[in-house]
């Protein structure tokens, strides 16, 4: 190719991969719905766009593998073992056993009869269809929003599988590309499977190290921490990889484990370049590999590919999930649940480019099928999902209460007492507090205490407050909440807002930086306090009553339970059925 056929090529790739993504966002859909069709299309329209003639078939499965380890570090990160316990975790486990082992068998037993491909072949395709993945897993639950005991169970199996089937995948097509056959012996297979395991664990070992080295030791700062973060990474998944083919995965994902579960790590509290990176690293990827699909391909494939798709949704991921979860003391709906979520993503995806293209050189017969059905029932899964996934959710009763879950940090009387009237509105109210004397009065109040180190939680790289909606800092220390407010946010789904220090305020950083100010310019903190002393309480009342004189609105309820809180930079319009949280005095007698 010449040169403007190669710049060509790389700027559609990467128009392709942004354009989706902002298109899926607009439109509230996974963003693979439409990156896979944009590359096919593309693919099929101009040759420039094929990353074998852009790169060779060499360097992009290298750099598929590098670009894969990348994501499962990112996905790593946000895997948190403290919400990996008791149940939790033996379900997670018996979903990977089985998943990976129903699914492989039945893909293996039905592929040479749909496909007409030796039992070898579809082996080898029966594991790579055993990944699931964070990267399709994660935008499809956010987008049902089921309880957060059933999306941790999804994102810890998504997240796991990927290194597992990329894995079972090398040793398999070693198996096939050296001896053309997939028996090499129970003990021979169970061996290597141990030493990638091993040179895996060894890469993530050396990837820890390296990275207390430069996060720890030296404390580098967020942007030199993300290309220290990036670096170690690359440097460490490439090792492996030279050392043992496909072992750079499981070293990227013990790498993320590591960090994120290892106290002492200095992360920043953002990664807002490293999760850009992520996010265009797999825009990237999925243009990439669905352009070489091309239309001739898919025809002879189509509808046994269809059928294929049948039996994984409806009884393959059925089975495991109930077979998993038996025994469990989760509710029916939440097994049914977990029995209908099952997308395969870009592991899958990356896994069949690379071991495709390599049985295809050695003359395979059926290997060229690899990559078109995997296109398929990748397309397929996420379609069936993405269109009923929500539906199912609320048939099965498995989706999180509407309204606001708010966690409310102060312990000062005048906090306790908005917690405990926001409460009475019908708001799930979680408080936090530091000093003894503070939690015990939230105690008392009858309200829900948050349980550890606030802030050790919310700094932690990739965690969530899980179930946590908006977040409202409102502690005596105005520089806390200015701080605490940039540390939070990104950490929970909502907005995180915090009160106003006074006028002419001499603090450290609080007059200057960090989150939405509450109540506006007028209800400071110290205002607040001093109104609540003085006599001033808070009341709910339905919004279309007449306001009471001398009071402030301060929140409206609005009738889905959502609240919305009047801030410096807005002004909130209540509607029929909504109500409104005041402050005023209370008149004499009442």
């Amino acid at each position: 190719m010449t040169d403007d056929e190669v710049l060509l090529g790389s700027a559609l790739i990467v128009v392709l991969a942004v354009g989706s993504q902002i298109l899926a966002s607009k439109l509230r859909v996974p963003a693979l719905i439409l990156l896979l069709p944009a590359g096919f299309a593309a693919g099929a329209l101009a040759d420039v766009i094929h990353p074998d003639k852009l790169l060779g078939t060499p360097d992009f499965s290298a750099l598929v593998s590098l670009s894969v380890a990348v994501i499962l570090y990112d996905a790593g990160l946000g895997l948190n073992l403290r919400n990996l316990a008791g149940h939790t975790r033996w379900i997670v486990g018996r979903l990977l056993v089985l998943g990976v082992l129903l699914t492989s068998l039945v893909t293996a037993a039905l592929a040479p009869a749909m496909f007409d491909m030796p039992l070898r072949v579809a082996a080898l395709l029966g594991v790579i269809l055993v990944v699931s993945g964070p990267t399709v897993v994660g935008p499809l639950l956010e987008y049902v929003g089921p309880t957060d005991k059933v999306r941790r169970i999804l994102i810890w199996e998504g997240t796991l599988t990927d290194p597992i089937g990329g894995i079972l995948g090398a040793l398999t097509f070693h198996a096939v590309a050296t001896t053309h056959r997939v028996d090499v012996g129970a003990g021979h297979q169970l061996g290597q499977f141990g030493i990638s395991m091993a040179v895996g664990l060894v890469g993530g070992a050396v990837g820890t190290a390296l990275l207390w080295l430069t996060l720890r030791t030296l404390r580098l700062g967020e942007t030199l921490g993300t290309l220290a973060q990036l670096a170690t990474v690359v440097t460490v998944s490439a090792g492996c990889d030279i050392a043992r083919d496909d072992t750079g995965l499981i070293a990227a994902i013990v790498t993320g484990l590591a960090v994120t579960n290892i106290r002492g790590f200095d992360m920043p509290a953002r990664r807002p370049f490293f999760e850009t990176l992520v996010q265009l690293i797999i825009g990237l990827l999925f243009v990439s590999i669905s352009s070489t699909v091309t239309p001739a391909s898919l025809v002879p494939v189509l509808l046994p590919a269809f059928a294929l798709i049948a039996v994984l949704v409806l009884v393959v991921r059925p089975l495991v999930a109930f077979a998993a979860t038996s025994r469990s003391g989760l509710p029916l709906g939440e097994r049914a649940f977990i029995g209908w979520m099952a997308p395969r993503g870009i592991v899958a995806a990356a896994t069949a480019s690379a071991f495709a293209a390599g049985l295809v050189q050695r003359g395979e017969d059926g290997a060229s099928k690899i990559i078109p059905v995997t296109f398929l029932v990748i397309v397929g899964t996420v379609l069936v999902y993405a269109l009923t996934a929500a539906p199912v959710a609320r048939r099965l009763g498995v989706v999180k209460p509407a309204g606001t879950r708010l966690l409310l940090v102060g312990g000062e009387p005048w906090v306790v007492d908005m917690g405990r009237v926001l409460r009475s509105a019908g708001l799930d109210v979680l408080m936090w507090a530091g000093v003894d004397e503070e939690r015990e009065r939230i105690r008392d109040a009858g309200i829900e205490l948050a349980k550890g180190d606030l802030l050790a939680t919310a700094t932690n790289p990739g965690a969530r407050l899980e179930g946590v909606t908006a977040v409202f800092l409102a502690t005596d220390d105005d520089d806390f909440n200015a701080l605490a407010s940039v540390v939070v946010q990104g950490n929970v789904e909502g907005p995180v807002y915090r009160v106003g220090p006074p006028h002419e305020s001499h603090g450290v950083v609080a007059p200057y930086t960090g989150g939405d100010i509450l109540f506006g310019r007028s209800l400071v903190r110290h205002v607040l306090a001093a109104r609540y002393e003085q006599g001033a309480r808070f009341l709910v009342q339905p919004a279309s009553a007449p306001l009471p004189p001398d009071h402030d609105t301060l929140f409206v309820v609005r009738a889905d339970r959502r609240l919305e809180p009047v801030t410096e930079n807005q002004r909130i319009t209540p509607q029929e059925g909504d109500s409104v949280v005041l402050l005023g005095s209370v008149p004499s007698g009442r």
